[in-house]
C-alpha cells in the first residue's frame, strides 16, 4: 500500500464536509434518522467527480424504487410474515439478477432498487400504518446525502476522469504498439530502436492482458459521460475505441501466424519482408501522417498476389497477410484519431477507415446463470436470516436480513463473494467497537454540533484517506457506513447499550448468514469461471457455423473479446498448468470472424465450393458443440473445400471464401501440415509449402 497522497486527504477532507454538510441538514429539517443522511455520503463519494455524479443519479432512482416497492408490499403483507418475507427476498433476488446483466454503474439503480426494499421494509413491519412516511423519510435522508456528496465532489477540487483515461491509453497504446513491433519486426528487413527496447516474446499472457486492459476501460466510461468538464463529448469516441482496441488483438494475432507460416515454409517474399520492416518503423516512430499510412497500404495492396486458378497454400497465406496488414493500417490510424478525440474532448465527426459495425460498442457478454446463482444466494439469506428473527423473536432483528440483502448484493459481480463479504462483515466489527466508543465515551460531552462534528473527525477522516487505497477500501467504507448507522445519531443524545448490542449483533450475523449461503450456494473459482466463459465462446462459435446468432464477424469478435477480457485476469490465479491448457482464445476468435464471414459469402460461390462450405460449416457447428472428434479431423473437410473455391480463385466470392478458409484452418491446426491442392497430391514434395 503506497502512503496517502494530497489528493487522498483532499478526498477525505471532502467528504467528510459533505457527510458533515448532510448529517447538518437532516438535524435541521429534523428527519426522523439523520445518520443514513451521513452514511449515504460515504456509500456515494468516488474519488473520480463524474463516478460520483453517476453513482449519485442511480441511487437516487434506485432509492425511490426501492421505497415505492417498499409502500406497497409491507401494508399489504405485515399480516403474513411469511408471505412479506418471501416477497421482499424474491424483489431483491430479481433486481440483482437484472443488475448482474449489465456491467456498468447503471446496474447500481436496479440492485439499490432491491435491497433499499429490505433496509425501509423490515424495520417498519412493527409500525405499518406510518410506512408511508417512512418511506418518505428513508428517501428524504437517503437524497439529501446524494445531494451533498455530488454537490461538494463537483465544487471542490473536482477530479476529471479525463487524465486518469488518457495516462491508461496511452500505456495500453504503448503496449500494443510494443507487441505489433515485435511481430512484425521478427520478419521484417530492419527494427527501430525503440522496437528493440521493447521487444518481448510473443506471448498468450502478453495477449490476454491487453484484452483485460482494455475491457477495463468499461469501468471509466460512465464517470466520462458524466465528467461536465467538456470532456463528455468524447463519449462516442471512447465507445469507439475500445472496440477497435479489442479488435487489434486478433488482427496483429493472426498477421503474426501469417508471419511464421511463410517464415517456416521459407516463402515470405523479399518485397513483403520489407514492407513489414517499415510498418515496424512506422508504428515504432509513432507518426500520424495520413499520407504515410496511405503509402504502406498502396504498397500492401501492390504486393497482394494475383491468384490463379489452384492457387498454392503460400499464396493463399500470403494473400491472408497482406490483407491482415492492410486492416492493422486502418485499425492503428483510426486508434490514434480517436485518441486525438478522447483527449481533445471532441465528437467523432470523420469517417473511421477500418470497417465498424456501431452495434458494436454496446455488445456485452450477460452471464445469466452466475446472475441466477447470485439471485438465488440473496433469497436464501433473506428468507434464512427472517426465519431466525420472526423464530426467536430478536428484537432489532431486522437488522439482520438487511445485512445480508446488502452484503450478497454488493459482492454478487465476484467469482467468489464469500471472502469478500466476510470482510464486510469484519469492518462492520470495527465500525461497531468504534460506535461503542463513541456513543458511550465520547458523544455524551459534545453539547453542540461543532464539538460532535469535531469528535466524529478523526475516526471519518481516516476512513476517508483508506477508502482511497484499493487493499482497505471496503474495510474502510464498511467501518464508515456501519459506524454511523449504529451510532444512530439523533437531534439529541440516547445511549441504549441494549439496543446497541442487539442492532451490532444483528448487522454483523447477517453478514455472516450471507457468507455462509454464498459459500454454499454462489461461490466459484477462477478455473471454473474460465471454463465456462470459454465454454459460452465454443457455443458462440457453434451457433454461427450452424447460421444462428450473430449475422456479423465484426459482432461475434465483439463479443468473443469481451469474454476473452473478462477470462484474461482470471487466467493470473490460475496455476501455470491450468492456464496452458486453455488453448489460444484469440485463434478462437479469429476462427469465429471468418466462421462467419465465409458463411455470409457460401451463397455467392459456385454449386461445389457452395456445397463444400456448408458441409464444413456443418462440422465445425457440431465440432463447437462437442459433438464431433478433434480438430485435426477436420482438416479434409477444410481442404475439400479449399479444393472446391480454388477452383475460381479470380471470382471476388471465392476470392473472400478462400481467405476465410485459411482464417479457420490456421487458427484449428496451426501445427498442421500444410494444405495441399488435390491436383498437387502426387507431385513432389516441395509442393507442400
Amino acid at each position: 500500500m503506497t502512503l496517502p497522497g494530497w489528493r487522498d486527504w483532499a478526498f477525505a477532507i471532502k467528504t467528510y464536509g459533505a457527510a458533515m454538510l448532510a448529517l447538518y441538514l437532516a438535524l435541521w429539517i429534523d428527519l426522523p434518522r439523520p445518520y443514513w443522511a451521513l452514511g449515504t455520503v460515504y456509500i456515494t463519494s468516488q474519488v473520480l467527480a463524474g463516478a460520483t455524479r453517476s453513482k449519485a443519479l442511480y441511487r437516487v432512482l434506485g432509492t425511490i424504487l426501492g421505497a415505492g416497492v417498499a409502500v406497497i408490499l409491507v401494508p399489504n403483507l405485515v399480516d403474513a410474515p411469511e408471505l412479506l418475507t418471501l416477497a421482499i427476498a424474491l424483489w431483491v433476488a430479481v433486481c440483482l439478477y437484472v443488475s448482474l446483466l449489465d456491467r456498468t454503474p447503471r446496474s447500481y439503480l436496479m440492485m439499490l432498487g432491491g435491497y433499499t426494499a429490505a433496509l425501509i421494509g423490515f424495520p417498519a413491519v412493527a409500525e405499518p400504518g406510518t410506512m408511508f412516511d417512512t418511506a418518505v423519510a428513508r428517501a428524504e435522508e437517503i437524497t439529501l446525502g446524494i445531494l451533498c456528496a455530488g454537490l461538494v465532489s463537483s465544487v471542490v477540487l473536482p477530479q476529471s476522469v479525463a487524465p486518469v483515461i488518457a495516462g491508461r491509453l496511452e500505456g495500453w497504446l504503448h503496449d500494443a504498439r510494443g507487441w505489433a513491433v515485435d511481430v512484425l519486426g521478427r520478419a521484417g528487413a530492419a527494427k527501430d530502436a525503440w522496437a528493440e527496447e521493447v521487444q518481448t516474446k510473443d506471448t498468450q499472457a502478453r495477449r490476454l492482458r491487453l484484452a483485460s486492459d482494455a475491457i477495463a476501460f468499461d469501468a471509466l466510461a460512465t464517470p466520462l459521460r458524466y465528467d461536465r468538464t467538456g470532456a463528455e463529448r468524447s463519449t462516442q469516441a471512447m465507445a469507439m475505441l475500445r472496440q477497435h482496441m479489442l479488435m487489434v488483438l486478433p488482427i496483429v494475432s493472426a498477421v503474426s501466424d501469417r508471419i511464421e507460416a511463410l517464415e517456416r515454409s521459407r516463402a515470405l517474399p523479399e518485397r513483403v519482408r520489407t514492407l513489414l520492416g517499415d510498418m515496424a518503423a512506422w508504428l515504432a516512430a509513432g507518426t500520424t501522417d495520413p499520407a504515410e499510412a496511405a503509402r504502406l497500404r498502396e504498397r500492401a495492396e501492390a504486393a497482394d498476389p494475383a491468384l490463379p486458378e489452384r492457387p498454392a497454400w503460400t499464396d493463399l497465406v500470403l494473400a491472408s497477410l497482406l490483407a491482415r496488414l492492410r486492416d492493422l493500417i486502418d485499425l492503428r490510424q483510426d486508434t490514434r484519431l480517436l485518441q486525438r478525440h478522447v483527449a481533445d474532448g471532441t465528437p467523432v465527426i470523420e469517417d473511421l477507415a477500418f470497417r465498424y459495425t456501431a452495434e458494436a460498442r454496446t455488445i456485452r457478454h450477460r452471464d445469466h446463470g452466475l446472475a441466477l446463482l447470485s439471485a438465488v444466494g440473496v433469497f436464501l439469506s433473506i428468507v434464512l436470516t427472517c426465519t431466525i428473527w420472526i423464530a426467536t423473536g430478536w428484537p432489532d432483528g431486522a437488522g439482520a436480513p438487511m445485512m445480508a440483502a446488502v452484503g450478497c448484493c454488493f459482492f454478487a459481480a465476484q467469482d467468489d463473494p464469500a471472502p469478500s463479504i466476510v470482510g464486510f462483515a469484519n469492518s462492520a466489527v470495527v465500525g461497531a467497537i468504534g460506535a461503542g466508543i463513541y456513543l458511550f465515551g465520547v458523544l455524551p460531552f459534545a453539547t453542540s454540533f461543532e464539538m460532535l462534528a469535531l469528535a466524529l473527525a478523526p475516526g471519518l477522516l481516516l476512513c476517508g484517506v483508506f477508502m482511497t487505497q484499493p487493499r482497505t477500501a471496503p474495510l474502510a467504507l464498511g467501518a464508515a457506513v456501519n459506524g454511523s448507522a449504529l451510532i444512530a445519531l439523533q437531534g439529541s443524545y440516547t445511549g441504549d447499550f441494549a439496543a446497541f448490542a442487539n442492532s451490532s449483533i444483528a448487522v454483523i450475523a447477517g453478514m455472516w448468514v450471507a457468507a455462509i449461503v454464498t459459500r454454499l450456494v454462489r461461490s466459484v473459482g477462477a478455473a471454473w469461471t474460465v471454463r465456462r466463459l470459454r465454454a459460452v465462446n465454443r457455443r458462440s462459435l457453434a451457433r454461427a457455423a450452424g447460421r444462428q446468432g450473430a449475422q456479423n464477424g465484426l459482432a461475434l469478435a465483439a463479443l468473443m473479446l469481451d469474454r476473452v477480457g473478462l477470462i484474461a485476469p482470471r487466467l493470473a490465479a490460475l496455476p501455470p498448468d491450468d492456464a496452458e491448457r486453455v488453448a489460444d482464445l484469440l485463434a478462437e476468435v479469429r476462427v469465429g470472424i471468418n466462421i462467419v464471414e465465409l458463411r455470409r459469402d457460401r451463397r455467392q460461390l459456385s454449386g461445389a465450393a457452395r456445397d463444400a462450405a456448408e458441409r464444413l460449416l456443418s462440422a465445425l457447428a457440431r465440432h463447437y458443440r462437442g459433438d464431433a472428434d478433434r480438430a485435426a479431423d477436420l482438416l479434409p473437410l477444410i481442404d475439400a473445400a479449399l479444393d472446391a473455391a480454388a477452383e475460381e480463385a479470380r471470382r471476388p466470392a471465392h476470392r473472400a471464401a478462400l481467405m476465410g478458409l485459411v482464417g479457420i484452418r490456421r487458427g484449428l491446426g496451426p501445427e498442421a501440415a500444410p494444405y495441399r491442392p488435390a491436383h498437387a497430391a502426387h507431385s513432389g514434395p516441395d509442393l507442400a509449402a
